[in-house]
C-alpha cells in the first residue's frame, strides 16, 4: 500500500531545540535517568513561578473565559498593552493595532503567513531564534541570515546586512535581547538598521519578549520607539518575563508607518479571525501582569537568583581551558564557543548528543541557531547555582577528555 508522506512545505523547517537529541533525553528518563535539562527557557521546570498574584486573577475571572472573545483579543489585556506601549515610549498604537495570540510563536507564523509571497526573503539575525527561519520557510519565503559579531558582544554586523537586502527582501527581524547570545542591541545599532528600513522599505520585526530580563544596569530600548515613519511589527508576552510558558499568552504591536500597510493588516485580521480567538484563560493574565508589582527586577539584580546564576555560569564556563564565552547582558543563555584548535569539532550535533549519554546534560548545539559553524553551544542558566556548578564541572570533565 501507498506510504503517506509530509508536506514539500517542511523540507526545509528544523526545529533543532527539540530535535533528535531531546528524542534520545526522553528515551533516558524513559529509562529512569535524571536528565539536566539546559536546552530550554521553562522557568517554570525550575522553580520560577507565575507570580502568585496573576495566578489569583485568572483563577478568580476563570467563569468569564468559557466561550469565544473578539479575535483580535479581549479588551482589557489590549488596553493593557496598549498603556505598556506609552510607557515604552511606542507612540500612536490603539487598540485596534494589538493582537494577541497563543505565544509570540503563533503570531510570529500568523505574520509571516500574511506578508510572505513565495521567494519574498526576510532578514534573519545568524545565531536566531530557530522559529524564526522555520516560520519564514513554511510561509514559502526564503530567510536570508545577517552575521551577528561575537568581537562585537554579538551586536549585528550592519555592512554584513546591508550586502544582503535585495529587490525581494520585505523585513528585517531583530532579536532583542538576543536569543541566544544575551545581547542588548544600543540605541545607535537600532538606529542603523531603521535607517536601512527606511531606505529599503522594509517592514522591522522586534522580538522583544525578553525585555525586562536585564542585567548590570543594562537599558532596553524598544525599536518601534524610535521612528513613525516605518512600519513596525512588535512582538511579546508572558512567557519569559513573568514564567508564564505554559500560558501561551502574547502579542503583536503594529505601529509606524500604518497607514501604508492597510492590505497587509487586513490579511492578518483574516488569519486572526480564523482561529476564532487566542485561549481566553491566559489573556486575563495580562492586564494584572503589565499592571502589577514586576517581580523579575528582583530576579535580575545583584543578589538576585537570575543575576546570580548567569555570573555562576559565566564565570565557570570561561575558566574551561579552551571555551570562552560573551557575557550575556539580557535574557537566559550564554553561547560559549569552543576553540577549535583546541576542539576540532566536525559535528556539533554528536558533540551534544555524546555530552548526553555520558553525563545525562542537555544542551542545543550552535548550528542549530543557523550559524556555519561548529563551535558553539547554548546553555540554559535556570537551574539553581548550585546544580550550575556541578553542570559546568562536568561539562569541563566531558570536553577535557573529548575526541571526535
Amino acid at each position: 500500500m501507498q506510504n503517506y508522506y509530509k508536506s514539500a512545505k517542511l523540507d526545509n523547517v528544523c526545529y533543532e531545540i527539540r530535535g533528535v537529541v531531546l528524542r534520545e533525553a526522553r528515551r533516558l528518563e524513559e529509562e529512569g535517568h535524571r536528565v539536566l535539562k539546559l536546552n530550554i527557557g521553562n522557568p517554570a521546570a525550575f522553580e520560577l513561578d507565575v507570580p502568585e498574584e496573576i495566578q489569583q486573577d485568572v483563577i478568580y475571572n476563570m467563569h468569564q473565559a468559557q466561550g469565544y472573545v473578539e479575535s483580535k483579543g479581549l479588551f482589557s489585556a489590549r488596553k493593557a498593552v496598549m498603556h505598556y506601549c506609552q510607557q515604552r515610549g511606542i507612540d500612536k498604537v490603539d487598540i485596534d493595532d494589538i493582537f494577541l495570540g497563543n505565544g509570540v510563536s503563533e503570531l510570529i507564523v500568523m505574520s509571516m503567513q500574511a506578508m510572505l509571497n513565495t521567494g519574498d526573503e526576510v532578514l534573519i539575525p545568524a545565531p536566531d531564534y530557530p522559529l524564526w527561519t522555520a516560520a519564514v520557510t513554511l510561509s514559502s519565503g526564503k530567510p536570508v541570515h545577517y552575521r551577528c559579531d561575537e568581537q562585537q558582544n554579538w551586536f549585528p554586523d550592519i555592512d554584513d546586512i546591508k550586502k544582503k537586502i535585495t529587490s525581494r527582501t520585505r523585513a528585517i527581524v531583530l532579536i532583542n535581547p538576543n536569543n541566544p547570545t544575551g545581547a542588548v542591541y544600543s540605541t545607535e545599532l537600532l538606529e542603523q538598521v531603521i535607517e536601512l528600513a527606511r531606505k529599503h522599505n522594509l517592514i522591522v520585526l522586534s522580538d522583544e519578549i525578553y525585555d525586562k530580563i536585564l542585567y548590570d544596569g543594562t537599558t532596553h530600548v524598544s525599536t518601534a520607539s524610535l521612528a513613525d515613519d516605518v512600519l513596525f511589527f512588535t512582538y511579546n508576552g508572558l512567557s519569559k518575563n513573568y514564567r508564564a510558558a505554559g500560558y501561551r499568552s502574547g502579542w503583536m504591536i503594529i505601529s509606524g508607518a500604518k497607514h501604508r500597510a492597510t492590505d497587509l493588516i487586513e490579511g492578518i485580521e483574516m488569519l486572526s479571525n480564523m482561529r476564532l480567538c487566542a485561549n481566553v484563560p491566559a489573556q486575563l493574565a495580562i492586564q494584572t501582569a503589565l499592571g502589577g508589582y514586576q517581580s523579575i527586577n528582583d530576579l535580575v539584580t545583584p543578589g538576585g537568583r537570575l543575576f546570580e546564576q548567569r555570573d555562576t555560569a559565566w564565570r565557570m564556563l570561561n575558566d574551561i581551558p579552551g571555551v570562552s564565552c560573551v557575557k550575556p547582558q539580557g535574557a537566559l543563555y550564554l553561547f560559549p564557543k569552543l576553540d577549535p584548535k583546541r576542539f576540532p569539532i566536525a559535528n556539533d550535533e554528536k558533540l551534544v548528543l555524546d555530552l548526553l549519554l555520558q553525563e545525562k546534560i542537555l544542551l542545543v548545539q550552535g548550528s542549530a541557531f543557523n550559524i556555519d559553524d561548529k563551535q558553539h553551544l547554548r546553555v540554559v542558566f535556570l537551574p539553581r547555582a548550585d546544580a550550575l556548578e556541578d553542570a559546568m564541572m562536568r561539562l569541563g570533565r566531558f570536553l577535557d577528555n573529548y575526541q571526535q
